[in-house]
């Protein structure tokens, strides 16, 4: 009734008010609680002011919470260009990283990194297939001519890993469309010596799009037509570009993907630093490749040096990620001669042994704080690079300055990793070995110049050979490593890590030096037998 309304009204013009002063002094008040000013503990200039610190060695004090975990931002720069949703790479070892991990990492927000330990065409082909692997447009899409034999259409597709090929007049990617022909329509063909146009679904029973389009309109479209593919046409009815199923449904479930401008995956690899390396470098520019690694344990060379300046003349639309240093000197060095990004870390993986054998190096969260607070001033991203055994050695990195961090050992036996498992003494195990091992440089001299030694009579090893257990699925993996960042973050108090570090280099993110005491308090202790479970999704 108009009597009830009246008295709502009332009572909402009686409500109190917020005014933009109280709204104002309550930011302030939340801005003070989350101010440190009682310093009681260490800021990480003094921490790493002398003695070289690992991970584990420093702790991470907690700050003032006043947001959800979801909240937090974990995306990172990995070069001056370009941005993950995941600040997470996987290294470039022969035992990490093909062409499963480098799609995995890609569509869970990351970056993968090829390794080269193998021949030229061969790792191009593996950055082919990331790049083919999820499109936004294919805009040469595979076309058939309408007198093609059925046997070859189906090779083709086998080949290529496709179900779906055009027609077009003239056999070409933009010729005018007479129809498409998918599996399904020539699986049952018993002449596959017919020509594929009386096996093909006619252009007038298809559903296309009209060019321009967008791809949301593009996908759009495509779902309501429920087919599998929708070609885009211009007025003359040439084709112009092909939008598929897959890669929407792709889209679909992995929104935070890592693409390019075209809407394919980003794809790293990585190449030595020798003359005879530029033609390696020619072919994985020619296969779409996004981000080249410079791959040497010791960066500061005059060979890195002058291929970096090589790279960025010849290929500048390539993202260079130089490396590996672990001084303030020798990014200066990299930085100076163009580097876009620097992976830091030398002899501190798990299976490295260079600071062992030549006594070379630099323990990692010492390495990553001096490096990283360099590289800041000069704007340029970093990469914490080794000795990661955990998502609290991902967190500490992250806090001390990298903008992303390199995974091996922590992907290391999962599903997406080269190799095959196989059991021993019933335990499910895959084989891990460092890039410096005898067998890594033993089966080419792509991992000997990573150590500037792929020439020598006698081979010294910087790696070993071994087996992890098997870790199931980076696809359960990641997202777990993601969660944890997140709540770290919280834990500290900044919505990113972004914050976290502006706030370490400000003196407000402090830090504590733990004795191996309490680095032994910090994990399981005093029980009998415990079960570690480390995630679980609720259904």
């Amino acid at each position: 009734s108009f009597c009830t309304l009246l008295e709502v009204w009332h009572a909402w013009s009686a409500r109190p008010s917020i005014s933009c002063a109280s709204l104002h002094s309550r930011s302030s008040a939340m801005s003070e609680l989350r101010h440190k000013s009682i310093l009681d503990g260490t800021p990480a200039s003094k921490l790493f002011a002398d003695a070289g610190l690992t991970y584990n060695d420093v702790i991470i004090l907690p700050g003032y919470i006043d947001f959800p975990a979801s909240d937090v931002d974990v995306s990172g720069q990995v070069t001056k260009r370009l941005r993950l949703h995941a600040p997470l790479l996987s290294s470039p070892m022969d035992t990490v990283t093909e062409e499963d991990m480098a799609k995995a990492m890609a569509l869970l927000g990351g970056l993968g990194v090829l390794h080269n330990n193998c021949t030229v065409e061969r790792q191009a082909a593996m950055v082919k297939s990331v790049k083919t692997f999820r499109h936004g447009f294919i805009f040469n899409p595979k076309s058939v001519g309408p007198d093609t034999p059925i046997a070859e259409v189906e090779a083709a597709a086998s080949r290529l890993g496709i179900s779906g090929i055009l027609v077009t007049h003239d056999g070409t990617h933009h010729g005018r469309l007479l129809g498409i022909v998918c599996s399904k329509d020539i699986d049952y063909v018993a002449d596959k010596s017919r020509p594929v146009s009386t096996a093909m679904v006619k252009r007038e029973n298809m559903v296309v799009a009209q060019h321009p389009i967008t791809l949301a309109d593009a996908k759009a479209k495509l779902n309501a037509s429920r087919k599998g593919y929708l070609p885009v046409v211009d007025n003359l009815g040439n084709v112009v570009s092909l939008c598929s199923r897959r890669d929407a449904v792709r889209a679909r479930t992995f929104p935070n993907s890592s693409l390019d401008d075209k809407g394919s995956l980003l794809c790293g690899a990585a190449v030595g630093t020798r003359p005879e390396d530029k033609k390696r470098v020619d072919a994985l520019a020619r296969a779409g490749l996004d981000v080249l690694v410079l791959d040497s344990s010791q960066g500061n060379s005059v060979y890195q040096i002058d291929f970096l300046r090589w790279v960025k003349a010849a290929h500048p639309e390539l993202q260079v990620i130089a490396g590996n240093v672990v001084t303030a000197d020798q990014a200066k060095n990299l930085i100076d001669a163009g580097a876009d990004a620097l992976r830091i870390g030398m002899g501190s993986g798990s299976i490295c042994i260079t600071q062992e054998v030549l006594a070379c190096g630099r323990p990692q969260a010492t390495a990553v704080y001096h490096v990283a607070r360099y590289a800041h001033s000069r704007g340029v991203p970093t990469i914490a690079d080794g000795g990661l055994r955990s998502v609290g050695d991902v967190c500490k990195a992250l806090a001390l300055g990298a903008s992303c961090a390199m995974l091996g050992s922590m992907l290391s036996g999962t599903t997406e990793t080269p190799g095959e498992f196989y059991y021993k003494d019933g335990v499910r195990l895959k084989a891990y070995r460092g890039m410096g091992s005898l067998e890594a440089m033993s089966q080419g001299k792509e991992s000997g110049k990573r150590y500037l030694s792929e020439n020598e009579s006698v081979q010294v090893a910087q790696g070993v050979s071994g087996s992890v257990v098997d870790k199931g699925s980076v696809y359960r993996l990641i997202p777990y490593v993601l969660k944890g960042l997140q709540q770290s973050a919280q834990d500290i108090g900044e919505k990113s890590f972004a914050n976290v570090r502006a706030q370490m280099w400000a003196g407000q993110v402090l830090f504590e030096k733990r004795s191996a005491t309490a680095q032994g308090e910090g994990g399981v202790h005093s029980m009998h037998s415990y079960s570690k479970t480390l995630f679980a999704s609720k259904l």
